[in-house]
């Protein structure tokens, strides 16, 4: 079972973010999906639930009508992250989560769902293959640090 979640208190949602982003700390989770909450039209997340009621999976997801990566319309639905809990991967969650997320963008207009991966990260991007994710482009991103002469 699959729900949209409505509060911060919905059951599991935080202590599934904790572990796909474990360097936040709770009071940045809580803040930042209070925000989420704040707006329904922009910011949807899911949580899976197994017959017995466990929270085993997320999925976060969010509108974009920036220019996001590969894609060719506005606005675009991102999947800004997907977790599973390990004792339930390869049954269906992720696949499931990913359809929950693709039914909330189409009702907000969306013609594209993206994503991203890092380059490493192989497991990411050979799920996001088998959802059917095509990859678009790879980019490596740089930075120079700039000095402010007083």
């Amino acid at each position: 079972m699959i729900e949209e979640c409505a509060t911060v208190a919905q059951p599991g949602w935080l202590a599934l973010r904790r572990s796909l982003w474990p360097d936040g700390s709770e009071p940045e989770h809580l803040a930042e999906m209070a925000r989420f909450l704040e707006q329904p039209a922009r910011y949807g997340q899911f949580v899976s639930y197994t017959d017995f009621g466990v929270p085993a999976g997320l999925a976060e997801a969010s509108v974009r009508t920036d220019h996001v990566n590969g894609t060719d319309s506005s606005p675009v639905a991102f999947l800004e992250g997907l977790y599973v809990v390990p004792a339930y991967r390869r049954s269906g969650i992720a696949r499931a989560l990913v359809a929950a997320v693709a039914n909330w963008s189409v009702e907000r207009g969306c013609s594209e769902f993206a994503s991203d991966a890092a380059l490493d990260n192989e497991v990411s991007r050979a799920v996001h293959r088998s959802l059917g994710f095509v990859e678009t482009e790879r980019v490596v991103f740089f930075r120079k640090a700039l000095r402010r002469d007083a």
